[in-house]
């Protein structure tokens, strides 16, 4: 989350007249999407507006949003557009900060529930499809050849396609209350790989990879799907989580210091 395009009070009530916001609150994570919370009366909102070319990505997530809500996922409400702005239900709780054992236990939770339902979900693209892996790899190659060394194995990143991921369940794309997990930002999921969803969850909600908090993930995430997932797979996928983020990363960044946390962890 976090604001590019500005928007007043007197704005958003122009927008949205029906709702009678009395507050708008710019968000301050996030470097991809303007989001506000806002509020009336009675709720708070999440506004947003996607500062990219999203084509169809955003119909699919409203799509898969709606499926998820009928199978009673703690995920947000599509609500309604107006001038390319999108109004969702704001969830309960707050990001976490000292991860617990029973994040670990909500996050399995969450993601064995999540990946029964989404292995239906076909209507979308290919997680992988929306990066261009050969250019990102091309500008590491020129700038920073040390990890490029690191890198390269993912010129031949291929997955399987076992139904719909998140791909992004880092912390700040989630919310606890009690001990119950909510997750949002589905806008850059796609088809996928779920030992690559889980891995990429773990690398925030267990970075330095201790022993304890993996076994009892997969306890938990096992025990609730027919699908096993292996240490093994989920090791080897941690490795590949690991370098597709750092390359992420530092396309981005232009430079390698956020790269180096993915690799810190292990």
């Amino acid at each position: 989350m976090g604001v590019k395009t500005e928007l007043t009070l007197e704005q958003l009530r122009r927008i949205f007249p029906d709702y009678g916001f009395k507050q708008i609150i710019p968000t301050t994570n996030g470097i991809m999407d303007t989001t506000y919370i806002v509020k009336n009366s009675k709720n708070s909102y999440i506004l947003k507006k996607y500062e990219r070319e999203t084509g169809k990505k955003v119909q699919t997530e409203q799509a898969l949003l709606k499926h998820l809500f009928t199978c009673k996922l703690n995920t947000p409400q599509f609500l309604e557009e107006k001038n390319g702005w999108y109004l969702y239900s704001k969830l309960q709780g707050s990001m976490p900060k000292n991860i617990q054992l029973f994040h670990i236990r909500a996050l399995a939770r969450f993601l064995a529930q999540f990946h029964t339902v989404s292995k239906d979900f076909t209507d979308a693209s290919p997680f992988l499809n929306a990066y261009n892996i050969n250019s990102m790899l091309d500008f590491v190659k020129k700038n920073h050849f040390y990890y490029y060394k690191k890198l390269c194995s993912l010129q031949n990143l291929r997955q399987k396609n076992e139904g719909f991921i998140h791909g992004d369940i880092f912390k700040d794309n989630t919310l606890f209350h009690k001990n119950n997990i909510a997750v949002f930002d589905f806008i850059d999921g796609g088809l996928g790989e779920f030992a690559f969803d889980a891995s990429v969850a773990l690398f925030s909600f267990n970075p330095k990879n201790r022993q304890l908090y993996t076994k009892m993930f997969l306890a938990i995430y096992n025990q609730k799907r027919n699908k096993k997932i292996t240490t093994a797979k989920l090791q080897k996928q941690r490795n590949t989580a690991a370098n597709f983020y750092a390359l992420l990363r530092i396309n981005h960044d232009k430079k390698t210091k956020r790269a180096k946390e993915m690799y810190s962890t292990f």
